[in-house]
């Protein structure tokens, strides 16, 4: 006797349900669906039997992405005399299939329950994309494949590079079952990403002065976020003699680069948003993700590159947004090489922060310190603190001497002290 189970479905006629029946084999093990028997397994056959064969592979072809012809086989058999239709289908390489119309969502992907097609879960349809796509982010699937690119084709055109179908697919926007990938998302209006950026009143976050979240395609957040942040990278004026000498807070290239470094390297496996804090002395970029296995620090501020995302800066590479891989980090180490301050690099095992000195800041307050001052205030782009002995030392003065230096600064709240006897330090306030 037959009867419906995981790898069996009995339809009496056609329905438009089938397509859901097949995209469930096609996700899960396999089976065959029967057109023309009832569900209790008899044998009632179809009148029209080639009329519903050829609806029944147009629905297979039209109505299901990726294409699942490939691993399902349709064809008019006859039982106890009358003629039906078999549909085989074979559990699929490109999972998860889904509904043309709904997308790779819970009510457009299907799986099989029991003798039941049932919508998957989300976590069902990213365990699925995860097992075909493999573990590289850029490369899976798109959850949405509802996707425009209004800004990058924008970037492409004014960069003179063509950005068509072909192209599409030959950046790994389009994948190799004709569907988007998560890189096409992340040049779309609808990537879920976000920078979030926050504007400092001194040099500690206690007061807010302005915060924005920038969203959308990556390229929109590159234009709105440089811009927003050149908003706060004031212009200064010196006169050497006749000759005026403009200086900017922070090297134009230094947070171009940053920026950059932000976007290309980022791990976008992870949700949280790329911060930036603007404060009257600094910048710093909190990106998430840390560096990849087996670089360190030391090999990156040399050069060495190593891509976590190697499909997106090559199309940052390609727009000349980037010059070469694995320079970001000397370019901005030399931008700060006529300067005594210096951009510095913090390290999680999640997340990197790159801090940018402001340059003018530093110039004119210490226009205001002693000599002695001014050089206590740079020994802490060394260190996070100091101590009376390496202050005694650094400056080749007394104890007694650098006793006294240090109590005056502490009178001008330009230090801080941590601990005590022994195990006394100093910070900057």
């Amino acid at each position: 006797m037959r009867i419906e189970n995981k790898n069996n479905e009995f339809k009496r006629e056609y329905v438009e349900d089938i397509k859901k029946t097949i995209i469930a084999f096609a996700n899960t093990d396999g089976g065959e669906l029967l057109i023309g028997v009832d569900d209790d397994g008899e044998i009632i056959g179809l009148a029209d039997a080639h009329d519903v064969l050829l609806r029944t592979t147009n629905t297979i072809r039209d109505s299901i992405r990726p294409d699942v012809t490939l691993f399902t086989e349709c064809a008019i058999t006859d039982m106890d005399g009358k003629q039906i239709i078999s549909v085989t289908v074979q559990c699929g390489t490109a999972r998860p299939y889904y509904l043309a119309g709904k997308g790779v969502r819970p009510e457009g992907v299907f799986v099989r329950q029991g003798a039941s097609s049932v919508p998957a879960t989300e976590t069902t349809i990213l365990a699925m994309i995860k097992e075909t796509s493999g573990d590289r982010y850029e490369l899976a699937r798109s959850l949405t494949q509802q996707l425009t690119f209004d800004h990058a084709a924008a970037y492409f055109k004014k960069k003179e590079v063509t950005f068509g179908e072909s192209q599409k697919r030959t950046l790994h926007l389009i994948g190799e079952d004709g569907t988007y990938t998560n890189l096409a998302l992340l040049l779309s209006e609808q990537c879920v990403h976000t920078i979030k950026l926050a504007v400092f009143q001194g040099t500690g976050k206690t007061v807010f002065k302005d915060r924005r979240e920038f969203n959308g395609s990556l390229f929109e957040q590159l234009d709105e976020v440089y811009g927003f942040i050149d908003r706060y990278n004031s212009l200064h004026s010196e006169f050497d003699g006749l000759d005026r000498i403009d200086k900017r807070d922070y090297p134009t290239e230094a947070i171009r680069e940053a920026l950059l470094n932000a976007l290309v390297h980022r791990d976008y496996g992870l949700s949280p948003a790329t911060l930036i804090s603007i404060f009257d002395n600094r910048i710093e970029i909190i990106t998430i993700g840390g560096l990849m296995k087996g670089v360190s620090l030391n090999d990156i501020m040399l050069g060495v590159s190593a891509l976590r995302n190697p499909y997106l800066a090559d199309v940052f590479y390609r727009l000349n947004l980037i010059e070469a891989y694995g320079t970001g980090m000397p370019k901005i180490t030399e931008c700060y090489k006529e300067f005594t301050v210096q951009s510095t690099i913090e390290l999680s095992d999640n997340a990197f922060k790159i801090t940018l000195p402001n340059t003018n800041f530093i110039n004119e307050n210490a226009a205001h310190l002693g000599k002695r001052e001014s050089q206590v205030m740079l020994m802490f782009e060394e260190s996070g603190s100091i101590t009376r002995s390496k202050v005694q030392y650094e400056l080749g003065i007394s104890q007694a001497t650098a006793i006294t230096l240090l109590r005056d600064m502490l009178k001008k709240d330009l230090l801080i002290t941590e601990g005590n006897g022994k195990n006394l330090k100093y910070k900057r306030n």
